[in-house]
């Protein structure tokens, strides 16, 4: 593909990267919170069976076939909450938290919908537990730490760590070093549903600016010079078996949503 190409491709498919399966516009909303944040993912093939379990009857995975997204079937999304506001601009209790969260791009089978689905989350906050999608679990151990340096005529170089995980075995973490370049902006609009009680959803309005700095199928520079990752234990074991692959990584540098109900 030609560089060219390649760039019109990322353009036209940058929202498939960070979130695959827009939703059109709703009517009457009601707004939840609104939060700023930074953020961290990775883009995996699992094993299409272990999370078939994970999904309920009646959803499938919604997976693109080209693209930045292409053959991406969960993101692992690390979220720094930075400041966390109810709708009338207000802090929230508490007004910040980390997180990390395994979403899925899915549609119905038989229907019309289609966005993502929360399938399992680990959140710094016991009371952020199980949270409104049902699906987080408190990390008694958790830690993210963040760090960017510059200077003249030098790259800007950031480091992150974050480790999450839960009594009962499950952990997600990553360790990375990369060199930060601009972001591009997108906006978006998708309803994000629960793997627990798939009638429930909220609308996350989004605006966002996005990283691609690894990506196995478009020709973007790899500005990642240090990469591990640790994922598995008790339940999401069987997506993490040692056969999984990570096909992108992506910074998200500046990110707000409004989260809404139907």
């Amino acid at each position: 593909m030609k560089p060219q190409a390649a760039f019109g491709a990322i353009g036209a498919l940058l929202t498939g990267c960070a979130i695959v399966g827009l939703t059109g516009q709703a009517g009457a909303q009601t707004m939840v919170e609104h939060s700023s944040e930074v953020r961290m993912q990775l883009g995996f093939v699992v094993p299409p069976a272990a999370l078939a379990k994970f999904l309920p009857e009646g959803w499938e995975p919604n997976v693109a076939t080209q693209g930045p997204a292409k053959d991406c079937n969960v993101r692992m999304i690390f979220i720094d909450r930075v400041d966390i506001t109810k709708p009338d601009g207000s802090p929230a209790t508490p007004g910040s938290n980390q997180l990390v969260y395994l979403a899925v791009p899915i549609k119905q089978s038989s229907g019309s919908e289609n966005g993502q689905m929360l399938i399992y989350g680990l959140t710094a906050d016991a009371k952020d537990a199980p949270g409104p999608h049902g699906v987080y679990v408190h990390a008694n151990t958790n830690r993210m730490a963040r760090s960017t340096s510059g200077g003249a005529g030098k790259p800007t170089l950031s480091e992150e760590v974050w480790e999450f995980a839960a009594a009962s075995g499950e952990h997600m973490e990553v360790r990375l070093k990369y060199e930060r370049a601009a972001a591009r902006k997108t906006s978006n609009e998708v309803k994000f549903f629960s793997s627990t009680t798939p009638s429930f959803y909220q609308i996350f309005k989004i605006d966002q600016g996005l990283d691609i700095m690894r990506n196995a199928t478009v020709p973007v520079r790899d500005r990642v010079t240090e990469f591990s990752y640790k994922a598995g234990g008790g339940k999401i074991a069987p997506l993490f078996d040692g056969t999984e692959k990570v096909v992108s990584i992506d910074a998200l540098h500046w990110y707000t949503r409004g989260v809404y109900l139907p």
